[in-house]
């Protein structure tokens, strides 16, 4: 049951040997970011009309819970957000399997504490364009990756 993970997860799909489940994921994952960003834009409308316009005062906080729920939820039931099924690419654990709803959540918050912190995300995105895996720190952190669908 140990997997030596200096050499990554092993029960991921090698990056050499596999390589297709690897192409273009850093690049969909950020075309797949900006389809969320819209998404939860588009979310933000009736929260702020259902509040009688006093969302508006609260807009960054309103923004922020309703992507963190967004993203917990759609990552939980489908080991993707909307913007990353468009995209064609999806999450797996250490071990090749979907998030849970608990890996869902801790991946989450690992992403908006990174967003928080610019400096965060900043070397997160580098580690996505540097890694053979295409992993962010939060990916690193939990052992989970981004890979493209299976046809």
């Amino acid at each position: 049951m140990y997997s030596d993970f200096s050499q990554g997860p092993s029960h991921l799909p090698d990056p050499e040997r596999q390589s297709a489940f690897y192409e273009g994921v850093t690049i969909k994952r950020g075309l797949a970011w900006a389809i969320d960003f819209v998404v939860v834009a588009a979310m933000l409308v009736p929260a702020v009309l259902f509040t009688a316009f006093i969302g508006l005062f609260f807009l960054p906080f309103l923004f922020a819970v309703i992507g963190f729920v967004y993203r917990v939820l759609t990552i939980a039931g489908g080991s993707a957000t909307w913007g990353m099924r468009i995209m064609a690419i999806e999450f797996r654990d250490a071990f090749g399997r979907r998030l849970t709803f608990n890996q869902a959540f801790l991946h989450t918050l690992g992403y908006t504490v990174s967003l928080a912190v610019f400096p965060l995300q900043l070397v997160s995105v580098l580690c996505m364009f540097m890694t053979e895996r295409g992993q962010g720190l939060t990916d690193m952190v939990l052992g989970t990756v981004a890979l493209n669908r299976r046809a």
